[in-house]
């Protein structure tokens, strides 16, 4: 596991000082014309020294979509886009995967297993790659970064077309990608909301647009980070270059260094922010006709879902009795041996 070494930080009478120096790559950013410029990021000295998370802005926080649990997510905004206008609703262009939905009815009752805590992961894959497809479509800007372009570090010894940064990528491609890494390296659905999450900060924080000559590598870098931070047991850089054969340890590792120095080392999901990011890729689904699958309600999880449903029905009453709250039974979870049954009128 590649372990970024470049800046350790002390905390010296509630100042934040680093207790080594060195100097941080310049960024490199295509302009309208195509022409490359290059120049330190916003917030760095000459000499390198990365602005730290505690000195951002206040105002970065009220408007940074990875770190405010109530400002919209930038994937969800520009799903929404069509032609420069915003539209109510997401035209579909994912037919392979639309399925029919499923109604319950009086002989079968149909359950969406899918939840915050236990995302769907093929679905939730589906509306990451999804999510993915909409930054790249509805992108209001071409500006890309050095480390990020396909061209200039390719993820195969195939030749890359000259026309890479021209032409978006389909959903399917996008999800293929995406599914092939996740299946490779046994990655879970919270993983990949975590790195749609990573991917919208590092938009918000390096100022750059997910385009197609970026796309692959920016996506690689997230899920590398994320699968990090999330699992237990994370994945090693060397692991992912088994599963893509062409890169090297040496470009993983300068990638990863790279993108947590854009990320200003701020890896910190807030449980709000993920409950959200979540609830948002539903949203996403339903607007394009995604569905998440739903399974029928089988016997044996009617009774776990019946027992749990009396758990929480005895802790209830626990409290209402502790509170002085009477709380009346139905006469069916009365035994006849203790209170005797009486009825209120007699029907002929």
């Amino acid at each position: 596991m590649f372990i970024d070494e470049s800046i350790c930080l002390l905390q010296i009478m509630g100042n934040w000082t680093s207790c080594c120096s060195y100097s941080s790559p310049l960024s490199r950013r295509k302009d309208a014309n195509g022409a490359i410029n290059e120049f330190a990021q916003e917030g760095e000295e000459s000499v390198g020294n990365l602005q730290h998370i505690s000195e951002r802005e206040q105002d970065d926080w009220n408007t940074d979509p990875s770190v405010h649990p109530k400002v919209a997510t930038i994937f969800l905004e520009r799903s929404k886009v069509e032609n420069g206008l915003t539209r109510k609703q997401s035209q579909s262009q994912i037919v392979d995967f639309r399925s029919l939905k499923k109604s319950s009815s009086c002989s079968t009752i149909y359950l969406d297993d899918s939840t915050v805590s236990q995302p769907n992961l093929k679905n939730t894959v589906k509306c990451v790659a999804l999510a993915i497809y909409y930054h790249i479509k509805n992108r209001t800007s071409e500006r890309q970064i050095e480390i990020f372009d396909e061209k200039l570090h390719p993820l195969t010894r195939d030749r890359v077309p000259d026309n890479y940064d021209v032409h978006s990528p389909e959903h399917r491609h996008i999800y293929k990608f995406v599914r092939t890494l996740f299946n490779a390296a046994q990655l879970t659905a919270e993983c990949a909301i975590i790195t749609l999450v990573y991917l919208e900060r590092l938009l918000t924080y390096a100022e750059v647009d997910i385009t197609p000559a970026n796309w692959k590598r920016i996506v690689l870098g997230a899920i590398l980070l994320a699968s990090k931070v999330w699992d237990d047991q994370a994945v090693w850089n060397v692991d992912y270059c088994q599963i893509l054969k062409d890169i090297t340890v040496e470009d993983m590792n300068e990638l990863e260094r790279q993108f947590l120095e854009m990320l200003q080392f701020n890896i910190n999901v807030p449980s709000s922010v993920y409950a959200k990011y979540y609830f948002d890729l539903r949203s996403l689904a339903e607007d394009n006709e995604l569905t998440f699958p739903a399974e029928p309600l089988s016997k044996e999880r009617a009774k776990k879902l019946e027992a749990m449903s009396r758990v929480f029905e005895d802790k209830i009453t626990a409290e209402f009795l502790k509170n002085g709250i009477k709380k009346w039974s139905s006469l069916d979870n009365v035994s006849s041996n203790t209170v005797a049954r009486k009825s209120v009128a007699i029907l002929s």
